[in-house]
């Protein structure tokens, strides 16, 4: 079984006095595919920015990558290879394709390997190639998703954590999506997915967990998810 990546303990975060997260606890092991699920309002943007040092944890531990980095800066977690996509995507408009994946690797030094990631991408996301000049600004929702996603993946992530990749998108754009996320885990990078389409997100995992109102409430295999009496009431209406 492959190792633990991240692991965080007793996690309890939020923004000023009012506690979202409370005493969270999770793991996610290298080249999985992990779902973290639940409604609207449930925690899931402020754990990934938690996470990500955007927002200081008030307690609990996070490691990443057998470092513990509780206390670390945004950009040193970010140089670590922990990286998220965030919702809404946030390109630079005016900017175009190229140049927007470029800033996803500004950090990286080896320019050759540069280069040929940005290849990879291309063959990843054909339209993207197509549209390589095109400003950022003037792509399609779906076009846009497949932009952001290329920029993070620039980054050299270890653990990519995507929020909410299917929000406002075309059953097809999300199917596209959803098929490169697996050729990327398929090259080794892990994958933590952040959405509130219960189904498409636990379809597509290993595991998943279950948070809400702050708390993790259900975890275990993705099909075990899927077919728990409590997630088919509460979620998927079955």
């Amino acid at each position: 079984m492959s190792g633990i990546l991240l692991d965080v303990q007793e996690l309890t975060a939020g923004y000023g006095e009012a506690a979202v997260l409370q005493a969270v606890s999770l793991q996610v092991r290298e080249a999985e595919i992990v779902a973290l699920v639940g409604s609207n309002g449930a925690g899931k943007t402020t754990l990934l920015r938690t996470l990500s040092g955007l927002v200081v944890p008030s307690g609990g531990r996070i490691r990443f990558a057998g470092e513990d980095i509780t206390d670390a800066r945004a950009d040193e977690i970010f140089r670590r290879g922990l990286v998220q996509l965030p919702e809404g995507r946030q390109l630079f408009d005016r900017m175009s394709v190229e140049d927007n994946l470029a800033m996803g690797a500004q950090l990286r030094a080896d320019r050759a390997a540069v280069r040929a990631d940005m290849e990879r991408m291309y063959a990843l996301f054909p339209r993207m190639a197509e549209r390589r000049r095109q400003l950022a600004g003037s792509l399609s929702g779906g076009e846009q998703q497949m932009c952001a996603m290329a920029r993070a993946l620039m980054a050299a992530p270890k653990l990519l954590m995507i929020d909410e990749m299917s929000l406002g998108l075309a059953p097809v754009v999300v199917q596209q999506l959803l098929d490169a996320l697996l050729q990327v885990r398929a090259t080794g990078v892990t994958v933590l997915l952040v959405e509130q389409d219960i189904h498409l997100a636990l379809e597509h995992a290993d595991r998943g967990y279950v948070l809400e109102t702050g708390r993790l409430v259900l975890t275990g295999a993705a099909r075990d998810l899927l077919g728990n009496p409590e997630v088919q009431r509460a979620y998927l209406g079955v």
